[in-house]
């Protein structure tokens, strides 16, 4: 079965405005009968099991279409239409959006996120819509507000947040070379269609990189990428490795992962750990596909097409894509796009939100708010590191360092579990409270949670 993209699914089952602007790709059936190379991956032979960090649910936000001050919607459907003149969801009456969204809703939604402890990604498009740089000037607004954005993202986002472009404008396929957009307006000069179709690995690295550059010199630092529309869909195995390339270059991030992906299908949304290659050598490597679990349910695109909370859980708890994602053990992964947050205005998306949040933690209380970049790392230690022994002893083989690595351990009889020197895991008497330098005991074996070293470790449980 192939792969549905975030765009091949909002257009087959939304006629909004924005079922092509606000998603990430549409790749072809030729695109998706490529199969992503996983590249080398290690021997184990052990009776441990690894299991979710400190035996929980990850769960993530993703915010798409979001930069700093712009209101991408207002200044991109006129370039869509452009490209698109026989398009009637192009054809919107952009004039009366707000032209921004202030760093007052950046403030309000970044400081009710901290409080729950919310986490995810958020997109700094480096050139939106063309408008300007955020690394040097937007037209229309002063040199002082467009500082005053950038130290809001750094100081109250960045701590909960992975910054991630999402390519360099978001419409527009700019040349590298100048930093103009190319004077053509179809739908193959533009960065969600089809400019990306045939080009190399190190051609999509020259733009990848160029788009992070931008957001490096404005101080905002990336461990990946997202791409906007159809971006690479033709191409995902070159964007996968330009990902790789480019990420690693420029920021010089040890595992580089991008969003492209969402399913809401019965199919797995775990992250998918490629190209990885010297997981023996000190620069092992690899690129993590993220893989959203959600459709737009909250405001779309453009901010004119009004979600609801019951397509994630529903008001009595028990039904909603986010229930069943969490409830067979996967990343539970929400994507929105921030116009639809700010919803001209009326914080609309933002409210269902709320909701959302409010009531996934009355429902569990075993989630574990995650970055991507740490859903990433957990999942590259995951699949890469060598697990070796039985009966108790074992000795890890980890290519890269992992905190609240988590293993599963059989045997009920264990009354210690130590790590490395004879450091000694304490034991906690309930699953929720299981943490790094902790191991919880229950009929079925013993959950472990400890910090994982780059190297080799060593754990006994007796």
């Amino acid at each position: 079965m192939k792969p549905i993209s975030r765009r091949e699914w909002l257009t087959n089952t939304t006629a909004a405005a924005g079922a092509v602007l606000g998603v990430s790709s549409w790749p072809s059936a030729t695109a998706a009968a490529v199969p992503q190379l996983a590249g080398e991956r290690p021997q184990s032979v052990t009776d441990l099991t690894v299991v979710n960090p400190r035996g929980r649910v990850p769960v993530s936000f993703i915010i798409d279409d979001s930069t700093c001050l712009v209101n991408l919607a207002h200044y991109a459907m006129p370039q869509f239409s452009a490209a698109w003149p026989e398009r009637k969801d192009y054809q919107l009456e952009w004039q009366k959006w707000p032209r921004e969204i202030p760093d007052s809703f950046v403030r309000s939604f970044g400081e009710w996120c901290a409080d729950k402890d919310v986490k995810g990604k958020y997109s700094i498009v480096p050139q939106p819509a063309c408008v300007g740089w955020v690394d040097r000037e937007l037209p229309g607004w002063s040199q002082r507000q467009l500082q005053d954005s950038l130290e809001l993202v750094r100081t109250l986002m960045l701590p909960n947040w992975d910054i991630h472009p999402e390519m360099a404008t978001h419409t527009r396929v700019i040349d590298t070379k100048t930093g103009r957009p190319y004077p053509d307006i179809g739908p193959q000069w533009m960065e969600n269609w089809q400019w990306t179709d045939g080009k190399s690995v190190d051609q999509l690295a020259d733009y990848l990189s160029y788009s992070l550059t931008i957001l490096k010199n404005a101080g905002l630092p990336c461990e990946g990428v997202t791409t906007p529309g159809g971006f690479a869909g033709k191409v995902v195995p070159e964007l996968a490795q330009a990902t790789l390339q480019s990420v690693k270059d420029v920021f010089r991030a040890e595992i580089p992962h991008y969003f492209k992906f969402l399913y809401t299908d019965d199919r797995s949304v775990v992250p998918q750990v490629q190209y990885a290659s010297g997981l023996k050598t000190n620069d092992p490597q690899c690129v993590v596909s993220v893989v959203g679990c959600t459709g737009d349910w909250f405001g779309g695109w453009d901010g004119t097409t009004p979600g609801s909370p019951d397509q994630f859980i529903t008001a009595d708890l028990q039904q909603g894509r986010m229930v069943d994602v969490i409830e067979r053990g996967e990343p539970a992964i929400m994507v929105c796009h921030w116009p639809g947050m700010y919803y001209n205005g009326t914080e609309h998306g933002f409210n269902v939100f709320k909701t959302v949040v409010e009531r996934l933690h009355r429902r569990f209380n075993h989630l574990h708010w995650m970055k991507l970049s740490e859903i990433a790392r957990y999942w590259a230690a995951k699949e890469l590191t060598s697990i070796q022994g039985s009966k108790g002893n074992y000795s890890f083989t980890a290519p890269y360092a992992c905190p609240d690595f988590t293993v599963s351990i059989p045997g009920s009889d264990v009354a210690k579990v130590q790590i490395n020197d004879g450091t000694q895991l304490e034991p906690v008497s309930k699953r929720s409270g299981l943490k790094s330098g902790t191991y919880f005991k229950s009929n079925d074996g013993v959950l472990a949670c400890f910090d994982m070293r780059k190297g080799t470790s060593q754990l006994s449980a007796r």
